[in-house]
């Protein structure tokens, strides 16, 4: 599978009951896929993955697919701590159509290099579709170091990896000596550096609210080779960044910028709780800001509620209720 354009980890909106709603998930895929989103990728860390049952993401997978209908492709998140639990999440995502699955190190048992590489492998092998790895070590706890790659790099199946680990040194690393997996920016704020080093692809957790201005970056550094010009949209973008790339508050900020997009983004689930006032007012002040200055650069680009993108149709609906 190749990996190019911005891909977006999509929100998993809830209900005042805390239910997923459906109706308010395909709303923003709509929007993505008008936007010209290149992927769609399905219960990852910013769909709340971690708060869903496996029957939930299992059947976010089948409704998602359902919703997308071959429009753009689908990446399924199969993060867990069981290696079993992996297999069924990956096994789940290849029947609704999965292009591919995104697979994080299982977290909390922090198994050595050797161990993820087995782990990884019995994956590969259950599954049976193109993998692109997840290393986050910072929510995991496992870095997927050079015995890992080293052991599932020559293995076609694992294309690319979303590196997320921050560490600057990790993406000249990836970048040199292994050329084969396609490196796909994980870390928001090293976009302009992931693509300067020849990254072709992000996974964007900030594309939920703001598809149309992380495409924009990827234009001007992978499509048009003007780094002066993706500066200059990566300055307007950073204050968002700063903010979202703080730890537990990412996902109550992405989907509280969604709904200033106009967007159902709906609530967190618990352990999560919504921001504060304070984070509210500087959220909507840099949100304003990063929009009117990429506005600038690109040309322009509706704010607000003027974004949104409804639903294809009633019929389209009916057929997924």
């Amino acid at each position: 599978m190749k990996l190019n354009g911005i891909y977006t980890p999509l929100i998993t909106p809830f209900k005042k009951t805390y239910e997923i709603d459906r109706d308010a998930l395909a709303q923003v895929i709509e929007y993505q896929i008008a936007a010209g989103i290149s992927g769609l990728i399905v219960s990852g860390t910013t769909g709340e993955s971690y708060a869903l049952t496996v029957e939930e993401r299992t059947g976010l997978f089948g409704f998602v697919a359902e919703v997308i209908a071959d429009r753009v492709p689908m990446l399924g998140g199969i993060g867990a701590a069981r290696t079993e639990e992996m297999i069924e999440l990956g096994r789940a995502a290849k029947r609704a159509g999965a292009s591919a699955v995104l697979m994080p190190a299982p977290y909390y048992s922090v198994p050595s290099e050797k161990e993820l590489a087995q782990h990884a492998i019995v994956v590969d092998k259950s599954v049976g579709l193109p993998i692109v790895l997840y290393n986050y070590p910072a929510r995991t706890g496992t870095n997927m170091g050079t015995e890992f790659l080293d052991r599932v790099a020559a293995r076609p199946n694992f294309c690319a990896i979303k590196e997320t680990s921050g560490d600057v040194n990790r993406l000249h690393l990836l970048a040199c000596d292994y050329p084969e997996l396609q490196l796909s920016c994980g870390m928001d704020d090293q976009a302009l550096e992931f693509f300067a080093w020849g990254a072709q692809s992000w996974i964007a957790g900030g594309a939920n609210c703001l598809p149309e201005e992380h495409i924009a970056l990827h234009r001007a550094c992978v499509v048009e080779r003007d780094f002066d010009k993706g500066r200059r949209i990566m300055t307007a973008m950073m204050p968002l960044m700063r903010v979202l790339e703080q730890g537990g508050e990412f996902i109550p900020c992405v989907k509280f910028a969604c709904a200033w997009r106009g967007l159902p983004a709906g609530h967190v689930r618990r352990p999560l709780l919504p921001l504060d006032a304070a984070l509210r007012r500087k959220m909507t002040s840099t949100l304003e800001s990063l929009v009117d200055e990429v506005a600038k650069i690109v040309g322009h680009r509706a704010s607000g509620s003027e974004a949104v993108v409804p639903i294809r149709s009633q019929t389209t609906t009916a057929r997924r209720r």
